[in-house]
């Protein structure tokens, strides 16, 4: 019987606790400060000497992906980045994670175990521990609910509320791929809409495609600015675009900024993408969304440290809040920034 072939189990014939058992059976504890993981009631988890770091994401089919083009292995793995960003954003390293899914009758237990295979990728490559979960029935297709909890030492969590007039704004890798791939995703499927029999050649998309179905999260920023000897004034993970990022900043920070266009580091495939398309690359950097970098400010005092990590790009400065939040164009005007990224109830 070839692969194509293969009967499929429904997951009606294992029920709820026998899905469960499938999905657990091979996983294996990592950390000390994991006491219990699944099997019981609760989860059980030992933190004595840090600080305990929380959050929780919760990604809708039709909402948050579109399994036309988005492999179940692929979105589990992203499911769970998408989690551990947060916590990296919060200069914090991740140790544990529960997921909970919602499935509708469509999906069998081999499609799955593929999801779970990416979660357990992800888990592997990220040193997390899976402890915890449900799951439940749905009748509008999947749902994906992952929390996230993770450690840091006492008095060096980073939030959103530090920032200074004079400090520099940093900004990890490059902005604007992982919406210059949705883009692509989307060209095609239109067109695969239209004439089914047609074979995309997707491969001068490779990178912006994978910033899309499977990005990472920077722990390795993380790392790399604990090793240079830098802690950020403040922090956050770029979901929802630079512009929506840099506006949290400042207003619970309560001051300005200074963003140059010409220092937004922007791939250049997205770049091609962004001609291809008719868009400009700026706003696909600006408000694009889902490149889950890392975008921080530090004092100027660390200007020489920050300039030897590599991935780190200074792409503007903070100043007081009379002074809004703005873009300085190559030619030396001036635009106000405005939320433009994603907005889940638009």
């Amino acid at each position: 019987m070839t692969e194509a072939n293969k009967k499929l189990t429904q997951l009606k014939e294992l029920g709820e606790f026998g899905l469960i058992d499938r999905l657990t059976k091979d996983i294996k504890i990592k950390h000390a400060s994991t006491v219990k993981g699944v099997g019981d009631d609760a989860a059980v988890l030992d933190y004595t000497d840090k600080e305990l770091v929380v959050t929780t994401d919760l990604l809708v089919e039709g909402i948050h992906f579109d399994l036309t083009y988005t492999p179940l292995k692929h979105l589990g793995y992203k499911a769970v980045v998408v989690n551990l960003s947060d916590v990296y954003a919060m200069n914090a390293i991740p140790k544990q994670i529960t997921v909970s899914i919602a499935l509708s009758g469509k999906f069998s237990l081999e499609a799955v175990e593929l999801l779970y295979s990416g979660i357990h990728k992800a888990c592997e490559h990220y040193q997390v521990d899976l402890i915890g979960g449900d799951t439940t029935s749905s009748v509008t297709g999947l749902a994906i609910s992952i929390t996230a909890i993770g450690e840091v030492e006492k008095g060096q969590a980073v939030y959103r509320n530090g920032a200074n007039p004079g400090d520099l704004i940093c900004v990890s890798g490059d902005l604007g791929s992982a919406y210059a791939g949705l883009q692509i995703l989307n060209r095609e499927k239109a067109v695969y809409q239209v004439n089914p029999n047609s074979q995309p050649d997707m491969s001068a998309y490779d990178y912006v495609l994978e910033r899309q179905l499977k990005p990472e999260a920077r722990k390795d920023i993380v790392e790399a600015l604990k090793k240079a000897a830098i802690k950020p004034t403040s922090m956050i993970d770029v979901s929802d675009g630079l512009s929506s990022e840099i506006l949290h900043i400042c207003k619970q920070s309560n001051c300005g900024a200074k963003i140059m266009d010409a220092d937004l580091p922007i791939d250049a495939q997205t770049m091609h993408v962004a001609e291809e398309l008719n868009m400009d690359a700026s706003l696909l950097a600006l408000s694009g969304g889902e490149d889950y970098e890392l975008l921080f400010t530090i004092n100027p005092d660390d200007l020489t440290k920050i300039n030897l990590v590599e991935g780190v790009q200074v792409i503007g400065e903070i100043v007081p809040a009379d002074q809004e939040v703005r873009l300085y164009g190559k030619s030396g005007g001036s635009t106000a920034i405005t939320a433009q990224g994603w907005n889940a109830y638009s």
